[in-house]
């Protein structure tokens, strides 16, 4: 018995080598979004030389983190989830499972929407993370049953911390499929307990980690005979199972915030209260207009005196925090959207950083679909049925320049004479301050042309320069708008 718990203790205690190599990045990006206590205990403040642990732990406690991972996977969060995503279930619509799914999705309250923006999260945090679809083993005969003892399946999010093995086995279709997935199950104290899915088995084993032995260990059929775990990546890495997370690089500069804010305080400090020196002997007074004693026979040389500080000057320091929060910036693609006060930048260049933006926050929605899908698919192999419906998370997060785009519809309008023109550019104008436009009328363009978007259909059309006689297509209505602001004008009318 005693060789068989440790064979169990073994194999539960066992680490993929990517998790062994990834586990202490993970604890610094978890730390690093979650910020407060933990990240103090992280440790992640630079101890000076000679420094006594108490004074380091004081200048751990006075500290303060500007936590920018927060902030950044905040504002990716607020995009992705401005709408719902839709959902057609197509036959899955009216099956009860479904419905309490969609209302509870982990059977701890969270609906289906709230339960993917926490994936969301820590997919970012982390570059991945595992969903499991779970339904519990009863001794339900009939689905008439499981239904009545309310048993059904269920979700359950994992970070890369918990997930401490994992196998890859290719099928005779070329696909990869999960052979083995281990996590850590419960803490509890100094016990854990870690599950272990195989395809035929789902071991179960409690750990003393104090003692390191097993305690005991459960062994229940896999009645799926797969193992039902999605992986949800924010970016794919080259090496499968791993993601890339969104502020891997973005932590490495809030850890050297950090440590500039606490040279701030120091430089702060240092200045307002310089060291004194002085001998053993000599009776030190505290505060302004303080006494200071010094022995009748005391050396001239060995008088107090103060030690002036000369370190760097906290603007500098300020100007290297700033320069680091616009790197950051950068890298996370949201200068315009976080910026707190008017800054310089040509609308060119507004509208690149929102393009990269944009493309940045498609590409998380795109993985965060598959993942969705993936975990209907589960849900449709408990139930026996084939999902074919679809979900669709937003594809698109333009940002809109209103102010300048306002400038532009304003100045073409006040240089167009026809009034059809300007009507569409009123529908523009209208569309860019979110006022409505009337519902019992449509806005008839007769240009020649239907080129009201939302409002009618759009068709593709060439636009002329009168001076030039160059021809270019307008795609869409803004394109049109564009062209109309530089001078252009349809076809038909440059042919007459």
């Amino acid at each position: 018995m005693n060789q068989l718990l440790q064979d169990a203790y073994n194999r539960a205690m066992s680490e993929n080598y990517l998790y062994s190599r990834y586990k202490d990045r993970y604890e610094f990006l978890l730390n690093s979004y979650m910020g407060g206590q933990a990240y103090k205990q992280g440790g992640y403040l630079i101890k000076y030389a000679n420094e006594a642990d108490g004074e380091y732990q004081k200048r751990l406690d006075i500290t303060p983190l500007d936590n920018q991972c927060k902030s950044i996977i905040s504002l990716y969060i607020s995009f992705l989830f401005r709408t719902s995503p839709e959902r057609e279930l197509n036959e899955f619509e009216e099956i009860p499972e479904v419905e309490a799914m969609l209302e509870d999705a982990d059977l701890d309250g969270r609906t289906m929407d709230h339960f993917m923006r926490e994936v969301a999260i820590w997919s970012q945090v982390f570059g991945h993370c595992w969903v499991g679809v779970v339904k519990p083993n009863t001794n339900a005969a009939t689905r008439a049953d499981e239904l009545q003892q309310q048993v059904r399946p269920y979700l359950a999010v994992y970070s890369p911390l918990v997930v401490t093995d994992w196998q890859w086995e290719r099928t005779t279709s070329g696909q990869y499929e999960l052979a083995m997935l281990k996590y850590v199950e419960e803490i509890n104290d100094t016990e854990i307990a870690v599950k272990e899915w195989r395809r035929d088995v789902i071991r179960t084993t409690r750990v003393n980690t104090q003692n390191r032995k097993a305690i005991d260990f459960i062994d229940e059929p896999n009645a799926l005979g797969r193992i039902p775990f999605v992986l949800c990546y924010a970016d794919r890495s080259p090496v499968r199972g791993i993601g890339s997370s969104v502020v891997d690089d973005i932590a490495d500069q809030q850890r050297a915030i950090y440590n500039e804010l606490s040279e701030v305080e120091q430089s702060i400090r240092l200045d307002s209260h310089p060291s004194l020196v002085a001998t053993a002997e000599t009776q030190l007074g505290v505060g302004a207009g303080a006494i200071i004693r010094m022995p009748e026979n005391l050396d001239p040389n060995l008088k107090p005196y103060v030690l002036d500080f000369t370190g760097a000057h906290v603007d500098k320091i300020y100007l290297s925090i700033e320069h680091r929060q616009k790197m950051i910036d950068s890298m996370a693609n949201v200068g315009s959207v976080r910026a707190t006060e008017a800054t310089e930048m040509s609308g060119i260049s507004k509208e690149i950083e929102f393009q990269l933006l944009n493309a940045r926050l498609s590409t998380l929605a795109d993985n965060l679909e598959l993942c969705e899908e993936q975990i209907w698919r589960w849900v449709g192999i408990y139930l026996g049925q084939a999902f074919t419906g679809t979900v669709k998370y937003p594809d698109s997060f333009a940002i809109r320049d209103t102010d300048r785009d306002l400038d532009q519809l304003i100045k073409a309008r006040a240089n167009v004479v026809d009034p059809n023109k300007q009507q569409l550019l009123e529908i523009e104008i209208m569309s860019a301050l979110d006022l409505e436009t009337p519902e019992d009328e449509a806005y008839e363009i007769d240009s020649g042309v239907e080129d009201v978007s939302e409002y009618g259909v759009w068709q593709r059309h060439v636009m002329i320069d009168p001076g030039t006689g160059d021809a270019v297509v307008a795609n869409t209505q803004e394109e049109h708008v564009a062209l109309m602001s530089q001078g252009y004008i349809h076809e038909d009318e440059y042919n007459k």
